[in-house]
């Protein structure tokens, strides 16, 4: 068990390595470097349910913080997987109540899985576009909140975070 654990920690960072390198391709004029990309993101979340189905969610006590973190990358970029997401999130929120998870990631993962079912996100942690040069998050569902929300798991004030993205 304890070598395919390392195995499992290994292959997990692997794929976060890979989704790196090809996050460029996500937004490309290309539509074969388009293709590529789903193609990835695809082989990675067919993959993490796999491994969901018989480890549950990978925590960082199950396999280090590194390959954890991998494993929320994968179930954030299974965008085209909805099932595969909302299990992802499903375990990740049971994992985060037994404090084996990290709640800022389950919140990113909350808004990105809500916006790929047409719903209004909470944490305001997904960009819809810029507009005058600013990013725009998608609708949230208590935009007043939205930062009182995003303080309670760990994440900056929305203008703050918007301006990493602000294009000068």
């Amino acid at each position: 068990m304890a070598h395919d654990v390392v195995a499992l920690a290994a292959e997990l960072t692997d794929m976060a390595a890979a989704d790196h390198r090809s996050a460029v391709r996500a937004n490309s004029d290309d539509p074969a470097e388009r293709l590529a990309w789903r193609r990835l993101t695809a082989r990675h979340g067919d993959r993490l349910g796999e491994i969901m189905d018989e480890y549950g969610w990978p925590t960082a006590e199950l396999v280090g913080e590194e390959a954890a973190r991998a494993a929320w990358l994968i179930a954030q970029h299974a965008d085209r997987q909805l099932d595969v997401q909302r299990r992802a999130l499903r375990l990740m929120r049971q994992a985060v109540a037994a404090g084996s998870a990290d709640p800022r990631e389950l919140a990113f993962l909350c808004d990105r899985t809500l916006v790929n079912e047409g719903r209004k996100q909470i944490y305001g942690t997904q960009i819809a576009g810029v507009k005058d040069g600013a990013p725009v998050p998608w609708p949230c569902e208590e935009p007043e909140r939205m930062d009182e929300l995003r303080a309670e798991v760990g994440i900056e004030p929305f203008d703050e975070y918007v301006a990493k993205f602000s294009v000068a």
